[in-house]
């Protein structure tokens, strides 16, 4: 055996071992997130049981609130309230009886909703 194929075959095993480990995590990425959807894009309208939100990928999507429901600004807590229509925003929810249900709302900064408009 020259000493080329010993120099060649040590990084191939590295990288098998890594592809290895990268597989057996997949499935702890993938669920991360406990199967919520996350829904982003602008609030069009906003009630006391649900708020819509037209996505960035331009559809209109409904998303309930509950009383386990979390609202937050720059990772400050907010009331509902604090929530108006145009507002960027991005939910975490789950799907119950057919319908999303909101876990968290987290609104864009004034700032960071100015400079989405500009680009």
């Amino acid at each position: 055996m020259n000493r080329n194929s010993i120099h060649t075959t040590k990084p191939k095993i590295y990288v098998a071992i890594l592809a290895i480990a990268s597989l057996a995590l997949l499935p702890t990425i993938a669920t991360a997130h406990g199967g919520e959807e996350h829904v982003t894009g602008t609030v069009t309208k906003i009630s006391d049981t649900s708020i819509t939100v037209k996505t960035t990928a331009g559809k209109t999507v409904e998303v309930g609130f509950d009383g386990k429901t979390t609202y937050a600004r720059s990772k400050q807590p907010i009331q509902k309230t604090d929530i108006k229509v145009g507002d960027r925003i991005v939910i975490h929810a789950m799907e119950m009886n057919e319908k999303l249900v909101a876990h968290t709302v987290e609104i864009g900064t004034a700032t960071a909703a100015k400079q989405a408009v500009k680009h």
